[in-house]
């Protein structure tokens, strides 16, 4: 059995003559489903990220996938690293999803009135081509030896329930970027399911990816994990954009 076929059903697009889930509030409730606006938001960051002459795109046409080495200075790598020790605790996932076994790193919410943190955002921002106002907090991570993420999808599936409540707080995850604060001395590699395609930890490389297909659709093929530590510790940094804003 594959990777992929393991994932949690998370639900799928609604077919053609089924009856529309009613609106709970001003958004559409579109999370599994095409969307201009979504659409949009893709090729305008994948145009830009394509321009730039420092970034390296990734794999195949399945996923719009990017790699932007020596983002982040080592002086600044470093002060993030503390950061995230000193405020990591047991990572968790959405109510209901999975298992503690499924995501067993620590993890905090780094504080956005940081200047580094807000320097380092403003900077993945600007990349990008999104105003911050876009983007969650950032969300800083550490996997000791034996910690993992198993497969996973970065955006929000329709039948969870938490869901109504993401719709009207910025709606979907539309990209996802992480930024490796450290280099990891064995394992700990970002692994994408569908392409097969791995990517080592380097410290202050910076890892893009959109969550969405071309057509504004979850993309499955977005589907990834992060390996087991074998030996050193991996640091990272995650952020995360909404198709509205977030603030």
């Amino acid at each position: 059995m594959s990777l992929l076929s393991r994932l949690p059903l998370f639900g799928s697009r609604k077919q053609a003559g089924e009856a529309a889930i009613p609106q709970g509030g001003p958004y559409p409730d579109d999370a599994d489903q095409p969307s201009a606006a979504r659409a949009a938001i893709g090729q305008k960051v994948t145009a830009k990220l394509g321009r730039n002459p420092m970034i390296e795109r990734l794999g195949d046409a399945r996923l719009d996938l990017f790699l932007r080495p020596h983002f982040a200075t080592p002086a600044e790598c470093a002060t993030l690293r503390a950061m995230i020790d000193a405020g990591a605790q047991p990572s968790i996932l959405f109510s209901g999803t999975q298992g503690p076994e499924y995501r067993t790193s620590h993890s905090c919410h780094m504080d956005r009135a940081d200047p580094l943190v807000s320097t380092i955002t403003e900077r993945i921002c600007a990349l990008m081509g999104v105003e911050p106002r876009f983007t969650e907090t950032l969300q800083g991570q550490r996997y000791t030896p034996g910690q993992e993420y198993k497969p996973h999808w970065d955006y929000f599936p329709l039948n969870d329930t938490y869901w109504p409540d993401m719709r009207e707080m910025g709606g979907q995850r539309t990209w996802t970027a992480m930024l490796y604060c450290s280099d990891v001395e064995a394992g700990g590699e970002t692994q994408f399911v569908s392409n097969a395609l791995s990517v080592t930890p380097t410290e202050g490389a910076l890892l893009l990816w959109n969550n969405m297909g071309k057509d504004g659709a979850p993309n499955t093929d977005s589907a990834h994990y992060a390996r087991p530590v074998e030996a050193g510790v991996k640091y990272v940094l995650t952020l995360w954009f909404r198709e509205r804003a977030w603030l």
